[in-house]
């Protein structure tokens, strides 16, 4: 008999509870899926080569430009046009106050802190999140993954190593990058209301911050890339159902990513600023 018929002659109090019993044991079970995968997946980075079976480096930087060179102009025009508008408001803002000149440490503050790691890392989730989900699952309905198995290959060491480290790589490069091109936009809008020059915007941006301020973003950024690698990996992994259950899984992906990131966030920033 199906759970459906099962459940047909159940209290609807009843069905609740044992649904959310289901969920949580299956989400209990791909938590612990994901887990397993990245202390595999260090497990090859560290002891590979000891194990006659390497990550390539040719695979990592494969992965690099795929992830991070191909998305240098988009991130670069992204974070630009954040600057400039967090400037806007900032200024608008404070003029309030008349006190629009503190926008530069608010804006060197915020930018390497919380908005450049977070921008990078979402447009990341969305340009090369989904691409991994969808082409871990072509790959395992084209049974292109069995194949790699038959043959003696590890999965995780030829397709999840390696695109955790060139994730692990890219995105806090991303963010140094998205860091400079956020304080670039700020700067061009203030130097027109402030009417001061782009080497003293700068000049004050380096005294308002810190190394704590920069390796925070990095700190987030890390941690932002392997939520990626591991949500989009997985998810191509549990692809079932042809060409639909492809656009399912990196749907699903995108969404899980973009959700965990920013609660990865709230949390991190709770922890690096007031615990």
């Amino acid at each position: 008999m199906s759970n459906a018929a099962q459940n047909s002659g159940l209290h609807p109090a009843i069905r609740l509870v044992e649904n959310i019993g289901r969920k949580t044991v299956a989400a209990i079970e791909e938590l612990g899926y994901v887990a397993s995968m990245l202390a595999e997946s260090f497990y090859w980075l560290i002891f590979g080569r000891r194990q006659q079976q390497p990550v390539r480096l040719r695979n990592v930087i494969a992965e690099a430009m795929r992830i991070g060179v191909h998305a240098i102009p988009i991130i670069s025009i992204i974070c630009l046009a954040i600057g400039v508008m967090m400037a806007i408001q900032g200024i608008q803002t404070l003029k309030t106050f008349g006190a629009e000149s503190k926008v530069i440490v608010g804006l060197a503050i915020a930018i390497t802190r919380e908005f450049a790691p977070l921008i990078v890392s979402i447009m990341v989730a969305g340009r090369s999140g989904s691409a991994i989900t969808a082409r871990i699952g072509t790959m395992l309905e084209s049974q292109e993954i069995d194949a790699l198995r038959v043959i003696g290959i590890n999965p995780v060491r030829y397709i999840t190593a390696p695109l955790l480290l060139a994730m692990m790589i890219s995105i806090p490069a991303l963010t140094i990058l998205g860091d400079f091109m956020g304080l670039l936009g700020g700067g061009l809008y203030s130097i027109i209301e402030l009417k001061i020059t782009l080497p003293i915007y700068f000049e004050r941006c380096a005294a308002a911050l810190s190394w704590t301020d920069i390796s925070q973003g990095l700190i987030k950024s890390l941690v932002f890339a392997a939520i990626i690698v591991l949500v989009s990996v997985s998810n191509g992994f549990q692809v079932r159902g042809g060409a639909e259950g492809v656009g399912r899984a990196t749907t699903r992906s995108v969404v899980m990513s973009l959700t965990f990131i920013v609660i990865a966030d709230m949390i991190f920033t709770y922890f690096l600023n007031f615990a």
